[in-house]
């Protein structure tokens, strides 16, 4: 059994039940942090290990327990939205304590699952708004990694769709418009298998370490486009 052991919260999300078995291929182990056991077997379906823990109620201390000795963390949680104190809590609060536990047990490559424009939205929209407060949540939980000593990255990824990887993406700046070439709203799209390909390749590469990547379905290749 391979000693590579990547731990992924959030494990039943849709990024992170694509990005399991691409991990495996990959020559890692996976296990994969869910609430809910009864989640456990479409966990091995994807060729990793369930591990049973809520972050929402999880102290530091039992997510140092579960991280110890891993290469890797992969924070792809979130609360779905709707309950505005659920989602500070775990997009935030949690997103928090898995970043000091990873720096106490010395995990340092710690990847973090966000979106494009977290960076600026907060100086955007209304706080009434419904989605404020999951925007400010993701902008904090990224301020939170970037001050820590973790080797981090930030992918910011665009409207989540359901399509196949095509393995090619186009990158944005932190106001979400692309680099080179425009780009309407309706195309500013990013497959969920396409960030399950970049976390893979951040991750046996060693690329975009403490950097913040932003990114939608593009021409050009993964691993050309993200160093």
């Amino acid at each position: 059994m391979t000693d590579k052991r990547v731990v992924i919260v959030g494990g039943h999300g849709k990024i992170a039940l694509l990005a399991a078995p691409k991990l495996v291929a990959a020559g890692y182990r996976v296990e994969s942090m869910i609430r809910n056991a009864d989640q456990s077997e479409e966990i091995r379906a994807a060729g990793a290990e369930p591990v049973v823990l809520d972050i929402e109620t999880a102290d530091v201390g039992a997510l140092s327990g579960a991280f110890a000795g891993a290469e890797a963390i992969v924070f792809s949680a979130g609360a779905g939205g709707g309950n505005p104190d659920r989602t500070r809590a775990v997009d935030f609060e949690a997103a928090v304590r898995t970043i000091t536990a990873a720096e106490g047990v010395g995990v340092s490559r710690y990847v973090m699952v966000s979106y494009a424009r977290a960076s600026v939205d907060i100086e955007n929209i209304d706080p009434e708004s419904s989605f404020y407060t999951y925007a400010k949540a993701k902008h904090d939980a990224d301020v939170a990694v970037r001050e820590s000593s973790l080797d981090y990255t930030i992918f910011g990824p665009g409207r989540l769709t359901l399509e196949p990887a095509t393995g090619s993406i186009t990158l944005a700046d932190e106001s979400g418009n692309v680099v080179e070439g425009g780009r309407s709203d309706d195309d500013k799209v990013t497959s969920r298998e396409n960030v399950a390909e970049a976390i893979v390749h951040v991750l046996a590469t060693k690329a975009a370490v403490k950097k913040t990547v932003n990114f939608y379905d593009g021409d050009t290749a993964i691993a050309d486009a993200i160093v």
